[in-house]
């Protein structure tokens, strides 16, 4: 399917690897020019050069920390008037609420919240003027489902959703749009890395807890980061025009409310 949006501009934050990259690495199979962002230098430079080999732009890397000024600022000069903008961040790791300070919870309503919520604000009007935008926030199945340990992300996470329920539907007259993809178990390092502290616990082997993990999701299963970036790149296309304000789950049926 031709998704209508070759030659577009698209930021895609943390995307030097994992699900941000799946999502790059499809925006840039579908004719956009792409900014791959990261701040390991080795790894953001690798991606850059994979997705450029395979299609039809040059990828354009950025290091930066996107919930930093001067992150956002140096994305923001590589790409001035994007057209598709990608917002995703590492998260706070898995911690007993009790032991959270504030530091601890504004950084992470920072990290969560606060820097897509700056990145759309600087790139939103511009979208709206042109006649196109595509705003997609990854966020967490956590939103939706308790997950104990991540009440910050979760929180933080939540907050986005609902803070921009209203803004999705301001600017979907001029053919913007805003969503949300929220992963659940995925093959990424973070899930590796909680499968390894699982099997540590537990004394157990990787393989082990990695079943142990699989066996509670309907498809028996971990999702790809191809997968998770083909559906990002729907939602960014022309295709997608009448869709905003949604949250959409990819998780293998994980989530058991049918609504």
């Amino acid at each position: 399917m031709d998704l209508g949006i070759a030659d577009k501009w698209a930021i895609v934050c943390a995307s030097s690897k994992g699900l941000g990259k799946g999502c790059a690495k499809h925006l840039a199979e579908a004719g956009c020019r792409v900014i791959v962002n990261g701040r390991d230098p080795e790894s953001t430079k690798r991606t850059a050069e994979e997705i450029s080999t395979n299609s039809k732009h040059e990828a354009v890397a950025v290091l930066a920390d996107v919930s930093t000024p001067d992150g956002q600022a140096a994305l923001l000069e590589a790409c001035p008037q994007p057209d598709i903008l990608v917002n995703n961040n590492g998260g706070p790791p898995r911690r007993d609420f009790r032991e959270l300070s504030r530091e601890d919870m504004l950084k992470g309503v920072t990290q969560n919240m606060v820097t897509p919520i700056e990145l759309i604000q600087a790139t939103i009007d511009g979208m709206a003027e042109r006649g196109f935008g595509r705003i997609v926030n990854i966020t967490s199945l956590s939103v939706y489902a308790a997950v104990e340990g991540l009440d910050l992300s979760s929180g933080a996470r939540a907050g986005l959703t609902s803070f921009l329920a209203g803004v999705a539907r301001s600017v979907t007259d001029r053919n913007v749009t805003i969503n949300q993809i929220l992963p659940g178990k995925m093959a990424t390092d973070r899930l590796r890395a909680g499968i390894e502290r699982t099997a540590q616990t537990r004394n157990i082997s990787i393989e082990e807890a990695a079943k142990l993990e699989m066996a509670n999701i309907p498809a028996k299963r971990f999702g790809t980061a191809d997968e998770f970036g083909a559906l990002c790149a729907f939602l960014c296309s022309q295709h997608a025009g009448y869709i905003t304000g949604r949250n959409f789950q990819v998780d293998g049926g994980l989530n058991q409310s049918a609504f």
